[in-house]
């Protein structure tokens, strides 16, 4: 079996970066999925190595072939210039940049978080301004080929996780057939979406990272993108606003509209809203069962992310009455 500085070094290595000039390896946490490591060279330059799990560990659908979709991310931010790791190369293991800072977290005053949650909105509408030439869905395949619409992408999206669900008995607030019937109700908002845009889909606080490095905070890199997929830019503002509502963040509102994001809520808006927060929290909700997580987790998500599920399908109900 490689140990972790051995497989370190053959990824240099197959970078055309010299092996011996490992001088430090920490593994990096936060990651639910993927083996992360921080690579430190002799001359301190520094890299991120992601590593899959062993192909025989249980998962969901969408999470074969991640590396593929967070290479993919990051060659899209490079294209639109924000703060995001530089892909180094991509084969069984993914070799990127690291990028500085440490993950946002409590210790910020209210007027950092505003300076920051305004040149978020301000990335993220650059993020958005990215559009595939391919289709619509996750580049890496795991559900097929990219699709032609966005109704045809995210519905199969929404079939694949409650399979998921059924397959592994996973409890949600609801049977899945009774969900399924619920999201059926807002498919025909989804066609309102004709441009495939650059979706993280995963930004959530602990995938921004803050630098302080110069005495004021800035956004020293979005990171994490393994679940990006080419779709409705509406669908970021689900993670952006976890567990919450992003019509109350007016920093980031305010910065990704000076950027040219279109932010609007109207009704067909809210409905794709909803179907977007169902499929997030349809995951959280099942990945409890293949990630084998604990008791106090379990308590967490069922306490936690059930009761948003279900506001999320009681919207469109009310939305579709």
């Amino acid at each position: 079996m490689v140990d972790s500085w051995e497989r370190a070094r053959q990824a240099l290595d197959a970078a055309g970066l010299e092996p011996g000039h490992l001088a430090h390896l920490r593994p990096l946490s936060g990651g639910t999925y993927n083996t992360v490591e921080e690579l430190v060279l002799v001359d301190g330059r520094r890299y991120v190595l992601k590593v899959p799990p062993a192909s025989t560990l249980p998962g969901m659908t969408y999470e074969s072939e991640l590396l593929v979709s967070e290479a993919e991310f990051y060659r899209a931010a490079a294209e639109a210039d924000v703060a995001a790791p530089r892909v180094v190369t991509l084969g069984s293991h993914l070799l990127m940049t690291a990028c500085p800072g440490d993950p946002w977290n409590g210790s910020l005053t209210d007027t950092e978080q505003t300076v920051l949650r305004t040149e978020l909105g301000r990335q993220v509408a650059r993020l958005h301004a990215v559009t595939g030439r391919g289709g619509f869905g996750y580049p890496s395949g795991a559900l097929g080929p990219l699709a032609p619409d966005w109704r045809t992408a995210f519905t199969g999206m929404l079939d694949a996780v409650l399979d998921d669900a059924r397959r592994y008995c996973a409890r949600l607030p609801r049977p899945a057939d009774a969900v399924a019937r619920n999201l059926e109700a807002a498919y025909d908002a989804l066609d309102e979406v004709t441009v495939p845009c650059l979706v993280h889909f995963d930004l959530w606080q602990g995938n921004i990272l803050v630098d302080r490095a110069s005495g004021q905070p800035r956004i020293g890199g979005l990171i994490d993108g393994e679940r990006m997929f080419w779709g409705d830019p509406l669908a970021d503002f689900v993670s952006l606003a976890l567990l919450g509502d992003i019509r109350k963040d007016e920093a980031f509102l305010a910065g990704y509209r000076e950027a040219g994001g279109r932010a609007g809520f109207d009704a067909a808006a809210r409905l794709r809203l909803a179907l977007y927060r169902s499929y997030l929290y349809l995951i959280m909700l099942t990945e409890t069962v293949p990630r084998a997580v604990d008791a106090a987790q379990d308590r967490w998500v069922q306490e936690t992310v059930a009761p948003e599920l279900l506001a999320a399908l009681a919207e469109i109900e009310d939305l579709t009455s």
